[in-house]
């Protein structure tokens, strides 16, 4: 079934009562909407552009240099240039034939060292010091305060109360915007010798790329194979990696995009033991929770995949594994809602409480769209026209809906949640970093884009991200 079926208008008159219009001019009708997705993706961040920077100069008010990045023009090479141009190339022009004929564990493998690389190359366009070494190490990361967890149940147990400004020896902005999960993860890499900013940027990259693999097995089993293997090219080149390397949002994308990959592998019960990666992926959804408050709205995509597989089954065993994280934490005396109704003050004390809502909450769509990449824009318009047919498929009870159509309501879930952080007023600027973990799977809605083209769709993805990283200096 494709993806863009024929209506009772499509006919060779018009009228709808005609014979059908024949299967090229359908294509060709699809191509172009797809385009002028494509260009309404292009328009919406020119307008952010533009309008960003009236707003900046005039009231100063977006804490942002070059709105809506946070980022300021910085014109540069470095190391990683080569690298990364090698990378946006080698996927562009064999990622695609390289992804249909590769043995499946070959795929995920390749997928793996891939999107590794990509991010690692845009990383070193930085410099390895500024770049890589540096980034977690700042006044606002999380290892500034590596020694006051030298004893963690004790930390744990004060946490809340340096989370607000004003109070004594309050958080740095990361530490204090994020369940102490985050910031627990470089502790214990330091407890094991790993301590330092390189050695947490290398975590963050390499586990970070690893949500590749998830998103693909969720594709895979969840859709169909084929779709998997047309994604995985947009999957590795992804523009988001400007911002994943390095970021510990990265790291997060990948705890919850495993979430939903072993629920999947559980509901569709294609592992050995689906009791047991249900256990695993609530486990992972716990953690996700203490990792970021805003990720429990992954929980619309949990959903999603319950639904496509039509089961319950694995709701319980996941469950329990989803509590034990939160129950570890509260006897350990972290309260989780005391600490994100302190965290909306402290948002409200810093740049969120002068941050004009009226403009974030469109513009970090922008900034969305060249994380995700016009590719996937595109692939968002074929997932909308694909989900009204899978929805009745599925509400009828047929459970016969198209793999296009099982993608499309994946992707959408996805969109659902960052559209529901957009709203939130919790995320104003800085999206292009932050929603990692959602953008990740609006990626795999390019498979739903026609064959042909495919790899001009790749360059138009890779050469806004290349741009950015080379023309501006991002990060905090």
């Amino acid at each position: 079934m494709k993806t863009e079926d024929v209506t009772p208008t499509d006919s060779a008159d018009g009228t709808g009562h005609g014979p059908p219009a024949p299967p090229d001019r359908i294509d060709e009708r699809a191509r172009r909407a797809d385009l002028t997705a494509a260009a309404t993706g292009v328009l919406l961040v020119t307008a952010a552009v533009l309008i960003g920077r009236v707003i900046q100069d005039r009231d100063q008010t977006l804490f942002a240099q070059w709105p809506p990045f946070l980022a300021s023009w910085d014109p540069h090479l470095g190391p990683g240039t080569p690298a990364a141009l090698t990378m946006a190339v080698l996927v562009v022009a064999y990622g695609p034939p390289l992804a249909g004929r590769l043995p499946w564990r070959g795929l995920l493998a390749a997928a793996w060292a891939g999107s590794t690389a990509w991010v690692f190359s845009m990383a070193l366009i930085d410099g390895w010091y500024r770049g890589v070494e540096r980034r977690l190490t700042t006044k606002h990361e999380y290892l500034q305060v590596i020694d006051r967890f030298a004893d963690i149940p004790a930390t744990l147990r004060d946490f809340t109360n340096h989370i607000v400004i004003g109070e004594p020896g309050n958080w740095p902005a990361h530490v204090a915007g994020h369940p102490p999960g985050a910031t627990l993860t470089f502790v214990w890499l330091d407890r094991i010798g790993l301590g330092g900013g390189a050695w947490a940027a290398v975590w963050c990259v390499v586990v970070g790329s690893s949500a590749v693999l998830a998103a693909l097995i969720t594709v895979r089993v969840l859709a169909d194979e084929r779709l998997a293997r047309r994604a995985a090219p947009f999957l590795v080149l992804a523009p988001a990696a400007v911002w994943a390397g390095v970021s510990a949002d990265g790291y997060f994308a990948a705890v919850a995009a495993w979430s939903v990959a072993l629920l999947a592998l559980a509901a569709t019960r294609r592992v050995r033991f689906p009791a047991l990666a249900a256990a695993g992926g609530g486990l992972l959804f716990g953690w996700t929770c203490y990792l970021s408050y805003g990720l429990g709205l992954m929980a619309a995509v949990l959903l999603v995949v319950l639904v496509l597989a039509r089961t319950a089954r694995p709701v319980p065993v996941f469950l329990l594994g989803a509590l034990v994280v939160p129950v570890a934490f509260a006897l350990a005396g972290f309260n989780w809602w005391t600490a994100y109704h302190l965290l909306v003050e402290r948002y409200y004390q810093g740049a969120g409480g002068v941050r004009p809502y009226g403009y974030w909450v469109w513009a970090n769509l922008a900034c969305a769209t060249v994380a995700a990449g016009i590719a996937a824009v595109a692939g968002l318009r074929r997932c909308a026209v694909a989900a009204p047919g899978a929805l009745r498929a599925l509400r009828g009870g047929s459970g016969t809906a198209s793999p296009e159509g099982r993608l499309a309501l994946l992707v959408l879930a996805a969109l659902v949640a960052l559209l529901a952080a957009d709203l939130s007023g919790m995320s104003k600027a800085e999206t292009e970093r932050i929603w990692q973990p959602f953008l990740l799977w609006l990626l795999p809605a390019a498979a739903l884009l026609p064959r042909r083209g495919v790899r001009w769709w790749l360059v138009a993805s890779a050469v806004p991200a290349l741009l950015v990283n080379h023309l501006l200096w991002t990060g905090w």
